[in-house]
């Protein structure tokens, strides 16, 4: 396996397998699936292209690996102008939700079936190492209706990788998966692509999946790349309410920016004053104008109203009453209603769960400043949500 991965890296590296995308764009007809993006993915990076149902994520992944003709742009792979070649000619090998295994053949020929197609008579040292890298060495003669989903999976990858692709295009792989064996195979994912350093492309509508496994994520939305970034950077510093809201939840507090006070901004809500850093706002921050002040749930700490003195100073705080609790293990979801924020969600880890926190109770909601951020209010504060129009069912693109 180490002569695999080093040979794998080598001609990775000399080949060069980063991706640029240059004004591409797609339509069909009078329906824009992707507006003109330049994009580039890192050689050797994990990167996700992430959004809801029909944003362009998948129709940009088609352009990548030839099975879409781009309206407009081109598609580079490392210095090779790419966009007119066809699927069979380009450097990458992708990988779907379907596997798309041949049944009638054991495991080892399904990954030996690349090395054959080219003419090569001798494959049982690469299809050896390449089943040990997936870890299904001891399955090689079985059919793949024996095998489970994960390592159905795994199969389809050690078929794509065995060529040596530039690029890997990974389309939904892990969807067909229950929960718990896909939040397996995701740190699965992440173990084979640094161990044969190939640049990989992955599309998902999971944001955990793409923040489990991706070095730089682009969140799409609507045939846009509405923020790229590392996955931390994109969900502790949202751009957007669309961002702030699909990768994971966000309390968005409509307010007014009342002064500055050095590096911060101060702001009102609802009668109560927040502050938040000048570096996390992207919005403007002129006195009277609009904002919207963001703070993820697990931020925030819940006090009872009868303990109000024992928060400290310097935090912002508003107060509310609960609406709602839900218990789910290792945290406690509340909903509070407060005049700032009609259904403010808190996320409270079960470590010391004070009983009086419960339907009916009035609380203060307190957290540190510096973990606030603030966003355009000229956008839509449900964006990103299931409660915006948009997010539907199903793949369109």
């Amino acid at each position: 396996m180490t002569t695999h991965t080093t040979k794998s890296r080598t001609e990775a590296t000399d080949r060069g397998g980063d991706v640029r995308l240059t004004g591409i764009s797609k339509t069909y007809g009078s329906f824009t699936a992707v507006h003109p993006l330049d994009l580039t993915v890192p050689q050797g990076s994990f990167f996700a292209l992430l959004g809801a149902s029909g944003c362009g994520k998948t129709t940009t992944l088609r352009m990548i690996a030839g099975l879409e003709e781009p309206s407009g742009g081109t598609v580079h792979l490392g210095d090779q102008d790419v966009t007119a070649l066809p699927p069979y000619k380009r450097p990458v090998n992708t990988v779907f939700q379907s596997y798309a295994l041949f049944p009638h053949l054991d495991i080892f020929e399904n990954v030996a079936f690349g090395l054959r197609r080219r003419g090569i008579k001798s494959v049982k040292k690469q299809v050896g190492e390449m089943l040990d890298l997936v870890q299904l060495g001891e399955q090689a003669r079985k059919k793949p209706h024996q095998l489970s989903g994960g390592q159905q999976q795994r199969v389809a990858l050690a078929r794509a990788l065995i060529n040596h692709p530039k690029v890997l295009l990974l389309d939904e792989p892990l969807g067909a998966l229950d929960l718990k064996l896909r939040r397996q195979m995701q740190l699965e994912l992440k173990r084979i692509q640094t161990e044969v350093g190939i640049t990989f492309v992955h599309v998902t509508h999971d944001q955990e999946e793409a923040m489990t496994m991706a070095d730089r994520v682009a969140v799409m939305n609507a045939g846009h790349v509405e923020q790229l970034g590392a996955p931390a950077d994109l969900y502790e510093n949202p751009r957007t309410t669309f961002v702030a809201n699909f990768l994971g939840t966000s309390n968005l507090i409509e307010a007014e920016v009342d002064t500055r006070n050095g590096d911060d901004v101060v702001v009102k809500a609802a009668g109560d004053k927040l502050v938040l850093p000048g570096a996390r706002c992207s919005a403007p921050a002129r006195a009277g104008g609009k904002v919207l002040v963001g703070v993820r749930p697990e931020k925030i700490s819940l006090t009872h109203a009868d303990d109000a003195g024992s928060v400290p100073e310097g935090r912002n705080r508003v107060t509310g009453r609960i609406s709602n609790t839900s218990f789910i293990g290792v945290s406690t979801q509340y909903v509070v209603d407060c005049a700032a924020c009609p259904e403010f969600e808190v996320y409270a880890q079960n470590i010391d769960r004070d009983p009086r926190l419960a339907p009916g109770a009035d609380v203060v909601l307190h957290w540190n400043p510096a973990h606030t951020f603030g966003l355009d209010a000229a956008q839509s504060v449900l964006a990103g949500t299931m409660g915006e129009a948009g997010i539907a069912e199903g793949e369109a693109a």
